[in-house]
């Protein structure tokens, strides 16, 4: 008797942690896709109609200047969406302020902005964090990161691109990494990078994985997306 209410015992929590760790995070993942195809179909929409398209077209210049920065979000306010094509082709989720539980795991959010940190564009580091598994597992393949892969965010005022420099491994505790220059808190930054934050290994928060990228270019919505995007854009605004 008392075998048999612990083997089903176990399958009870083998079926909890198998829609744990795969159902809900599916439905999470698809939920937090869907919110942020809408957040960016609406910027888009709102830049279109307040820059009208000229009757005739004229050559973009190849340098747009500086980026607009934008001002610190506050909690939970969605700001961003982030885009990295190692992903996956489908691969889009929305940034909001803040690291707590009440943005990463809302199925409107996933991704967080750490406070106090750089926004996209601006000298210094523009640091998020997300899970790996559950929840929607917004960094769930950080760590096949490539050199040189293309990292996008975009927001209402236009599209940043930075490129995937290297990974670490750190302690919990490492908050350096998210200093304006990593790991040196003391320097003045004069880069502009991004530091993207997930626990490690999988199913685990022994440690965490830190994936940086340095800024390459922006542009604003109304030049339309960076080549590599245009596809992922182009079926937001049909869908």
């Amino acid at each position: 008797m008392l075998g048999e209410l612990l083997i089903t015992a176990g399958a009870v929590v083998l079926l909890f942690l198998g829609w744990q760790l795969w159902w809900n995070d599916m439905m999470m993942a698809n939920s937090q896709t869907q919110a942020s195809t809408d957040i960016s179909r609406e910027w888009i929409e709102q830049a279109t109609k307040a820059t009208p398209p000229p009757e005739e077209a004229t050559p973009l210049p190849a340098d747009f200047g500086e980026p607009v920065v934008a001002a610190q979000p506050a909690e939970t306010e969605a700001f961003a969406v982030l885009y990295v094509p190692r992903f996956g082709a489908d691969y889009h989720r929305t940034i909001a302020g803040g690291v707590g539980t009440n943005v990463l795991n809302s199925p409107r959010t996933g991704i967080g902005h750490y406070p106090g940190t750089q926004m996209p564009g601006e000298v210094g580091n523009f640091a998020i964090a997300a899970h790996r598994s559950a929840n929607g597992g917004g960094m769930h393949l950080i760590n096949e990161l490539q050199l040189g892969d293309a990292i996008y965010v975009q927001t209402a005022d236009g599209y940043f691109t930075y490129r995937f420099r290297d990974l670490e491994y750190v302690p919990p505790t490492a908050a350096t990494v998210i200093a304006g220059v990593p790991g040196h808190p003391e320097v003045a930054p004069v880069d502009r990078i991004i530091t993207m934050t997930s626990c490690n290994p999988l199913l685990s928060t022994a440690e965490r994985i830190i994936a940086y990228g340095v800024y390459e270019s922006w542009q604003p919505l109304t030049a339309g997306p960076p080549a590599e995007l245009a596809p992922i854009i182009a079926a937001q605004a049909q869908g």
